[in-house]
């Protein structure tokens, strides 16, 4: 049950949005569906954006899985494809059900009809995908930047540092001292490209400015001077992003 509910939330709202246009389609009723009448035509149209919304639940996971780095938007171009091939099997057979077999030379065509509104249902799925990340990275850091002064609220974080109970954090306009823990405001800038360097630092790659090593240990050189420690347990992973 619980597996069910978990599911409902994380694809829920993907299927209501298929629905949701798979109503508007059956609304406009392309490609000389109206003659369906309702609710058929309702239910046609809905039915195979519900079957090209799994299709496409179906083709995202397979991508993840064995082309995980692909280009988000060849990614999606390709999930289009995809898609556009079942619900195009599910179109001919509604055809064939309903009245005559449409002919072989017919289905190129009739798969590039349902390309095109793959397509615009998955740069639909694009766009709000972008501005959902977007959203989460203006976001990022609000319950750190509420505690900072007025004037530093909008400025770039550069690095977080632990000063027993209090937390000094380093900005491009200066530093403010406030009562947090240091965990705390790193999970609070998780969607910010940056790493904790030493139990006491945290700190954001664009302010990087030089790197010095010597053995398991290094300092980080930051924007205005700032010196901040890597301790011998966080050195393979910064390392290993590239910034030694």
């Amino acid at each position: 049950m619980q597996k069910l509910v978990d599911w409902a939330k994380q694809h829920g709202s993907n299927y209501l949005l298929v629905a949701g246009i798979g109503t508007f389609l059956a609304i406009l009723a392309p490609y000389n569906t109206g003659g369906l009448g309702w609710p058929w035509v309702w239910i046609y149209w809905v039915s195979l954006m519900l079957l090209g919304g799994a299709s496409g639940n179906a083709a995202v996971w397979a991508l993840e899985r064995f082309a995980p780095g692909m280009p988000k938007l060849a990614a999606y171009t390709l999930v289009a494809v995809l898609v556009s091939l079942p619900v195009t099997i599910a179109v001919i057979s509604i055809q064939a059900v309903l009245g005559p077999a449409p002919p072989l030379y017919t289905w190129p065509i009739m798969f590039g009809l349902v390309f095109v509104i793959s397509a615009a249902v998955t740069a639909i799925n694009y766009m709000l995908e972008g501005r959902s990340e977007n959203a989460a990275e203006a976001s990022a850091g609000r319950a750190l930047t509420d505690k900072l002064p007025v004037r530093l609220r909008t400025a770039d974080i550069l690095a977080l540092q632990s000063e027993d109970h209090y937390l000094r954090v380093h900005t491009a306009r200066g530093d403010a001292l406030i009562l947090m823990r240091l965990s705390d405001a790193i999970a609070a800038v998780e969607g910010l490209d940056g790493a904790q360097t030493h139990r006491s630092w945290w700190v954001a790659r664009a302010a990087i400015d030089n790197a010095a090593k010597s053995g398991g240990r290094a300092e980080l050189t930051l924007t205005g001077g700032i010196t901040a420690p890597v301790s011998r347990s966080f050195y393979p992973e910064i390392r290993d992003r590239g910034w030694i």
